[in-house]
């Protein structure tokens, strides 16, 4: 009887603990008052970037997909689009895919960096309503490829110092921007604008690149406007698997064919998936957003790591973005045997796309999976990839500043830190500086979202006109 008491008493005291835990959970006192009017030609900016979009800026790693003049038309496009800048800033290419502008400011060490990218993926032509690239404008939209990823934000910045440097505005601290034309590849552009601050000895206060947005409905018990700021990004590893025999005629076969090799492989990777784990970013986030959700949450979020084995059980199986969140993820993308229907291949191969949770290696990886394939027969080639990002800072001014400035942009959103499952341009900054930040400057819904990399990609003009407004607050304040 003691015993039970004892046990019970027990229950009772953890769960107490739980529930106050909970209790205590809230979010900082914060108050930031809207931003004032700002006041620009929204209707230019409009057409300056319905004319971008009119250049076919589709790069590939084949490059005779590419049309190098479309690259030449848009470089040379944006002096005339955009002149003041074109006048007044210092420009230079570090390479055949990559422009970096310096706005000079009143002093010039840790200097703001502002990232886009004007290279495109390609286009299924039969599945748009319009041309991909046409900029035209309807029912309040601006359609074409690149509207939202991203030459959306290479023209809210353009245009934003266009119209600050016609007004005679001097930044505090230098400024530049770096956009790179292969980025949508895994290009060379951005790392050879790094590698010249990096001869140079410039070290950035802030570096921002696309990445989160302002969304709504993505994170448990939390009604408001979320804005997420990437502070770091998982990494990836393209892994070939292959398996060779002898072949042959389909009638037949033996007990195991390549296929059936690979498929069985396939089957012990996706039912073997990595370990569940917490990484910085998305602890931040957890604790950012979780103090704003209800009650039934904030157990969960205010004891989390208590509750992470539960947590990795229930993601191990449901998948989608918590999952890619916590763990490195494995999508087998490509599969190829037989051009025959009745012939066993020599040779089968398949292709898994991996997305590296932080403190995972490329190596470690590709280690991880060798042990659970456990076939000697099966060779494993890495086709490519990146080890993960470095964690930057959630602290000081770079930070500070961008926080304050989307509070203003858009009053009433939640600014949290959050660990970007893509890949961009940005991976490469953290060389040089622990402030590398990815925000795309737009509130996007879900179906908006679902236009990059996808059909009818558009932009609302009233998200385009406040992604300049974002761009000339930031830029007032740096």
């Amino acid at each position: 009887m003691y015993i039970a008491l004892g046990i019970a008493a027990v229950v009772i005291v953890f769960i107490a603990v739980l529930l106050i835990r909970a209790a205590l959970f809230r979010p900082a006192s914060s108050v930031t008052e809207p931003g004032g009017n700002i006041s620009f030609d929204n209707e230019r900016f409009r057409k300056t970037l319905s004319e971008m979009i009119k250049c076919r800026t589709v790069s590939s790693s084949d490059k005779s997909q590419e049309d190098e003049s479309e690259f030449i038309k848009f470089k040379d496009l944006l002096p005339k689009l955009f002149p003041s800048v074109f006048e007044k800033c210092t420009v230079e290419y570090p390479s055949d895919r990559s422009i970096l502008i310096r706005w000079a400011g009143k002093r010039s060490e840790s200097p703001t960096v502002l990232m886009a990218h004007y290279d495109v993926v390609s286009v299924v032509s039969e599945g748009w309503d319009k041309d991909a690239f046409s900029g035209e404008v309807e029912n309040g939209f601006l359609w074409g490829r690149g509207t939202l990823d991203t030459k959306g934000t290479l023209n809210g910045i353009l245009g934003a110092a266009e119209t600050l440097i016609s007004d005679g505005f001097i930044p505090e601290t230098d400024m530049y921007f770096a956009f790179a034309g292969d980025e949508e590849i895994n290009g060379y552009g951005a790392s050879a604008i790094v590698d010249l601050f990096k001869t140079r000895g410039i070290v950035p206060g802030m570096v921002l690149d696309e990445g989160g947005a302002v969304v709504e409905n993505v994170f448990p018990g939390v009604k408001k406007p979320c804005a997420l700021i990437g502070i770091a990004e998982k990494g990836m590893l393209n892994l070939e698997f292959s398996y060779s025999g002898n072949g042959g005629h389909a009638s037949a076969p033996p007990p195991h064919t390549p296929v059936g090799k690979l498929s069985a492989a396939c089957v012990k990777v996706e039912g073997h998936p990595f370990k569940a784990s917490l990484s910085v970013p998305a602890a931040k986030m957890f604790d950012t957003l979780g103090r704003h959700s209800g009650f039934a949450f904030k157990i969960l979020f205010a004891n989390i790591k208590l509750f992470m084995p539960l947590l990795s059980m229930i993601t191990k199986k449901s998948g989608g973005e918590l999952n890619a969140l916590l763990r490195t993820t494995v999508a087998f993308t490509q599969m190829e045997g037989s051009k025959g229907m009745n012939v066993i291949p020599p040779h089968a191969s398949m292709v898994a796309n991996l997305r590296l949770a932080p403190g995972t290696t490329m190596d470690d990886a590709r280690s991880y999976i060798e042990k659970t394939v456990s076939d000697g027969d099966i060779k494993l080639r890495v086709i490519g990839g990146m080890d993960p990002s470095a964690v930057s800072r959630t602290d000081g001014d770079g930070w500070d500043r961008l926080e304050n400035v989307i509070s203003e942009t858009w009053p009433g959103s939640l600014v949290s830190p959050y660990l970007m499952v893509a890949c961009s341009d940005s991976r490469h900054w953290g060389r040089i500086s622990d402030r590398v930040y990815r925000f795309s400057a737009m509130a996007l819904s879900k179906e908006e979202r679902g236009y990059i990399h996808g059909n009818n990609e558009r932009i609302p003009l009233e998200t385009l006109d406040r992604t300049v407004e974002f761009y000339i607050r930031l830029m007032k304040k740096s």
